[in-house]
């Protein structure tokens, strides 16, 4: 698929144009340069975001990562930044936004966005989280009071019962 259909598929599945996903898109189509990405239909490629901006609408369409495979995580710093994982190769790499020139419109800043290449949008730098392992199959049981079914990771007990997070209230003897 060519560049410009690819912006358009990413462009209907974010629902709009913009620069968020324009970042994505770039980031998506420099990764895929940078480590000999193609889509991941299972967790070959994963990407850590450093945000839950427009962007990230981007990766899932170039690059397949998605919260559901378990190839989308998620380390919220706030940062336009991304790091993406081979995991057939072991490569990696975190791609960071650059500043933009200050003073610009939205419409400016996304006209800019637009016509530069991704190397002159990001530094390349190392990963600083390691790899992640694939995704986890956990039990799940039922919660003893709002009796939904519940992951085990997310499962507390108190006494012989067993709570769900958001029904679990902490031992306290100060704050009943």
């Amino acid at each position: 698929m060519d560049k410009k259909e690819l912006w358009k598929k990413c462009a209907a599945f974010h629902g709009h144009e913009c620069g968020g996903l324009t970042i994505g898109y770039k980031a998506s189509l420099y990764a895929a340069e940078l480590l000999d990405l193609t889509f991941s239909k299972d967790e070959e490629v994963v990407c850590i975001s450093e945000n839950d901006a427009c962007g990230v609408d981007a990766i899932q369409v170039i690059l397949g990562c998605s919260v559901g495979k378990g190839n989308l995580l998620f380390h919220m710093t706030g940062k336009q930044a991304f790091s993406f994982y081979n995991r057939k190769t072991g490569k990696s790499v975190r791609l960071v936004n650059k500043d933009r020139p200050a003073g610009m419109s939205k419409e400016e800043s996304f006209r800019y966005l637009q016509s530069r290449e991704p190397e002159e949008l990001f530094d390349v730098k190392e990963t600083e989280i390691p790899l992640p392992e694939k995704a986890g199959v956990f039990d799940s049981y039922i919660c003893d009071c709002c009796h939904e079914r519940t992951g085990a990771k997310w499962i507390r007990l108190a006494g012989e019962k067993r709570y769900c997070i958001d029904c679990y209230r902490e031992y306290d003897r100060f704050h009943v």
